[in-house]
């Protein structure tokens, strides 16, 4: 069945092309210039791996005070299996997954580097492409870059 769900989504989008290309203009995209339109990778989701949930909370409470970071979320007891300095290694760590805009990854990598107890800290960052925008918009707000007009829960 998971296999069929790529072929499936693009077939639900297949009348909005046909009907597009019968009509003869593209499809409809909400515009960038409005003030409640998404811009796509505006928001990332990073990623760290801290060797406790101490250390975890501790970085995760620092990037929420300094504004880096609109929400923090710590997956305790993950597997993580590497190889370091030419051996396999196997450790039981917590994943912080961390919501702050694109444009704020450069500052927070800098700021975990400085604070984590592993010789090559693990920050890693994807873009949003796209979720539910009042949490993107609140993400944005939180970080500094959307002026304030009320508040949207985590």
């Amino acid at each position: 069945m998971p296999a069929l769900l790529p072929v499936v989504s693009r077939l639900l989008l297949l009348p909005r092309a046909l009907l597009s290309m019968a009509s003869g203009s593209p499809p409809s995209q909400p515009s960038p210039a409005s003030g409640s339109a998404y811009a796509a990778g505006s928001v990332s989701a990073a990623f760290v791996t801290c060797p406790n949930e101490k250390v975890a909370k501790e970085i995760a409470r620092a990037v929420v005070e300094k504004h880096l970071a609109a929400c923090v979320n710590l997956i305790p007891q993950i597997t993580s299996i590497y190889e370091w300095k030419g051996k396999i290694e196997e450790d039981s760590e917590v994943l912080m997954m961390i919501k702050t805009q694109s444009s704020l990854v450069p500052a927070l990598t800098d700021f975990v580097r400085s604070v984590h107890p592993y010789e090559v800290a693990e920050v890693i960052a994807l873009p949003v492409e796209q979720g539910n925008s009042p949490y993107l918009h609140w993400v944005r707000q939180v970080t500094g870059s959307v002026p304030e007009s009320g508040t949207a829960p985590p």
